[in-house]
């Protein structure tokens, strides 16, 4: 697919979250080793931790800036955040649409309208032949530079709405649709005035105008998505054309991650577990601490990653963890995943064969949760309301299952053959070639 005589611009606009723009990091490390140059607009934050990978950092604010900021206050900013917002988490997926999903899509529309600006600039300066978009809330410019754009979904595929699925956020089975229409009704009741001013400003900004109930452009040329196809929901909703899946996006940019002697040379029967809540999670520390102490209690190993308030959590003997773990050099060696159910950590877990216990906390992790234990790779428990006995029941039943093990490492097997990664290079790539020929 490379043309070695042809170097391409290629810009990313990836969400400020961990997932969407680690995902955005593995495919642009694929293009920038064939040769392109890969600009990042992604947030501030993340100033000084791409440029080492080779990406250039054209790094806009999503709000007006602090003077007084520092990498402790940001990383203060989500601790209070997730202080603040875990009670609605205990919430019912349906009463979660006004409390936390709503007051969430406004936060990210004001700040694309405050980016605006900012992204046209760096669009006048580098020129790029395709844009990148990874997120759930359009920014115009994307779309109106006059080169392609090229649409990642990074969340569960149910963002992609259509008959014959749940609604995204929903968690709901696949095989009870009865909750599906008053769940759409309420996304409704509590989203359209929302979407309705935003699509009036994207349209102020000459982009086309967004489709019902969605707060983002699909685009017309080529769009991915990252999910197994084992998990996949195509079956009860096909997709067109432009629609292209990546069955996982594993970045290969993590450092090694050696394994201690104590848990190399663990008992007989004694597993390795890795235990997770994502970059957010990891700040609901009463949570994180209840699993750790549950988990500490057994034979077994496990490798935690403790998050942002790593330094007031107590890891028991049976334990080893950091506030930031090599997480795609970890899951290949342990036995089991808990997570909380983001993105990346389920493809990731798939992708190398890794049944999961998925405890959900917010926006898609209750989708990917439920269709983990829908399809059989793993259990669903109640992320608040879990008794030590299920917690512990479902470690042993899942790593004394044989069947499920062996089926989810010929997925694993599956799914790595197909080399996610770069089919998502290819189709930017693809998009990007096809529009300098066309413009020469």
């Amino acid at each position: 697919m490379s043309d070695p005589t042809t170097q391409l611009t290629v810009l990313f606009m990836p969400e400020s979250a961990h997932g969407p723009t680690n995902q955005c990091i593995g495919i642009g490390k694929v293009l920038l080793d064939r040769g392109h140059k890969v600009v990042f607009a992604a947030e501030r934050s993340w100033e000084g931790k791409l440029a080492p990978l080779g990406f250039v950092e054209a790094l806009v604010d999503l709000a007006p800036p602090d003077p007084g900021a520092t990498d402790e206050a940001a990383g203060q900013f989500w601790i209070d955040f997730i202080n603040e917002t875990s009670p609605e988490f205990r919430k019912p997926t349906l009463e979660q649409l006004a409390s936390f999903v709503q007051p969430t899509y406004q936060a990210l529309i004001d700040g694309a309208r405050y980016a605006e600006p900012q992204l046209k600039a760096i669009i006048e300066e580098h020129r790029p032949d395709v844009l990148v978009e990874d997120n759930v809330v359009a920014f115009p410019a994307l779309v109106t530079s006059g080169a392609p754009f090229v649409r990642i979904v990074s969340c569960n595929p149910l963002e992609i709405r259509g008959p014959g699925i749940a609604p995204v956020f929903s968690g709901y089975a696949a095989a009870d649709p009865s909750g599906w229409e008053p769940f759409l009704a309420e996304f409704d009741r509590t989203h359209q005035e929302t979407w309705e001013a935003f699509n009036a400003w994207v349209q102020e900004q000459g982009a086309p105008p967004l489709p019902a109930r969605d707060f983002v452009h699909t685009s017309e040329v080529a769009n991915l998505y990252v999910f197994p196809e084992e998990l996949d929901y195509t079956d009860a909703r096909p997709l067109g054309a432009t629609w292209h899946r990546m069955d996982s996006s594993l970045r290969e940019t993590d450092a090694e991650w050696e394994m201690p002697d104590s848990f190399a040379a663990r008992p007989e029967g004694a597993a390795l577990i890795y235990l997770s809540l994502g970059s957010l999670g990891g700040a609901d520390i009463e949570l994180l601490q209840r699993l750790i102490d549950v988990l500490g209690t057994t034979e077994h190993r496990v490798v935690v990653s403790m998050g942002p308030r790593a330094d007031e959590i107590r890891l028991t003997a049976n334990m080893v963890g950091d506030a930031i773990v090599p997480q795609t050099k970890i899951i290949p060696q342990v036995d089991l995943v808990i997570t909380h159910g983001g993105n990346n950590t389920t493809t990731e877990s798939l992708h190398f064969g890794k049944p999961m216990i998925v405890l959900p906390l917010f926006w898609d992790q209750y989708d990917n949760a439920q269709r983990v234990d829908e399809t059989g790779y793993g259990v669903r428990l109640s992320t608040y309301g879990f008794t030590d006995d299920e917690l512990l029941g479902a470690v042993e039943r899942l790593l004394a299952d044989t069947e499920l093990r062996a089926r989810a490492a010929a997925t694993g097997e599956a799914i790595r053959s197909r080399g996610g990664l770069r089919v998502g290079a290819d189709v930017i790539e693809r998009v990007g070639l096809d529009h300098v020929r066309g413009r020469g």
